[in-house]
């Protein structure tokens, strides 16, 4: 079969299209034919080098499949051949077929769209994570969503209004407002002078609840437009600075800094995040969220999607498909 493969660590553009051996189903192992392949962020850190996993070379990167089950191992139980799933997995997704443990896996509505199963797992899982058990975002609330028009982004958009909250999308340019506006925030805005607009947007009050997969300078702006008993969500530092908190406005203004490290939620509360899987399915069946596609690329061009989200060109999830 082919697959994407990183023979050595650097550059993302050194990743190459070749053969490599077929997964068998094993244990408790199935064997899933690929739909659908996710892009993601963390997988260019991953063949980089750059990522907290240091995998033995060559390896195939790739954490999200969406597909049919072609083989399971005499251990599996909860699935069988033919039932489609989705696979959350640390690696090896780039491929045309990928071996996945069967606590790995969420079971797909027939009708569900492959790609935007794989946008559900790590850009969606990761946002109702951070809003629901990290944030206990509450109806009537004010969010406030930075990087807006990125994967993450528009999942926490649309999960914030799901979830019955006053959401504040947050984007760098009008053509990205405008993808966080039809996702369906409610007032969308700059980075310009922004702890000036969250005021005026807030009456004053300040956000309740801040989504921050950015960091650097606009944390800084975050530290001081957060409202009493405010909870600032550390998600993720697309702009490349780790900023430090001054803890002393923490401590006037009555908010917390709270950390989301989906990765972790994920094999520490696995119960939690297969609630989270389920909840997802369900607004998705009942039209209350729908993933942002922004393309649907070969797999020989893995090398060229995941340079494009690198680069913060990408709005919405990218896919490949064998």
């Amino acid at each position: 079969m082919k697959a994407v493969v990183a023979r050595a660590y650097g550059p993302i553009g050194n990743l190459v299209y070749a053969d490599w051996p077929e997964p068998e189903a094993t244990g408790g192992n199935v064997v899933i034919e690929a739909e659908a392949i996710g892009v993601n962020y963390p997988d260019g850190l991953l063949v980089q080098g750059l990522y907290q996993a240091r995998p033995e070379v060559p390896f195939v990167p790739g954490m999200e499949v969406a597909g049919r089950i072609a083989a399971v191992g005499d251990g599996v139980r909860s699935v069988k051949v033919g039932d489609r799933v989705a696979a959350l997995l640390s690696l090896g997704a780039y491929a045309e077929k990928v071996s996945a443990p069967e606590a790995a896996l969420t079971k797909l509505p027939e009708g569900m769209d492959a790609g935007d199963a794989c946008a559900l797992l790590c850009g969606y899982g990761t946002a109702l994570h951070a809003l629901k058990q990290r944030g206990q975002l509450a109806a009537g609330e004010t969010l406030c969503v930075l990087g807006a028009s990125g994967l993450t982004g528009l999942a926490a958009v649309q999960i914030g209004k799901a979830m019955g909250a006053r959401v504040i999308g947050v984007a760098s340019s009008a053509e990205k407002q405008d993808i966080a506006r039809q996702a369906g925030a409610d007032l969308v805005i700059g980075y310009d002078n922004l702890r000036n607009a969250l005021k005026e947007a807030t009456g004053g009050k300040g956000v309740d609840v801040a989504f921050d997969p950015v960091g650097g300078d606009m944390f800084d702006v975050l530290a001081r437009a957060m409202g009493w008993n405010g909870r600032l969500l550390v998600v993720g530092f697309a702009s490349g600075r780790i900023p430090q908190l001054q803890v002393n406005l923490a401590l006037v203004k009555g908010y917390s800094v709270v950390g989301v490290f989906w990765g972790s939620f994920t094999r520490n509360e696995p119960e939690a995040h297969a609630a989270n899987m389920r909840q997802l399915i369900a607004w998705y069946e009942a039209g209350r969220i729908k993933p942002v596609i922004e393309g649907i690329h070969p797999l020989a061009e893995a090398a060229s999607v995941l340079e494009r989200i690198h680069s913060r060109k990408a709005s919405g999830k990218l896919i490949l498909r064998p």
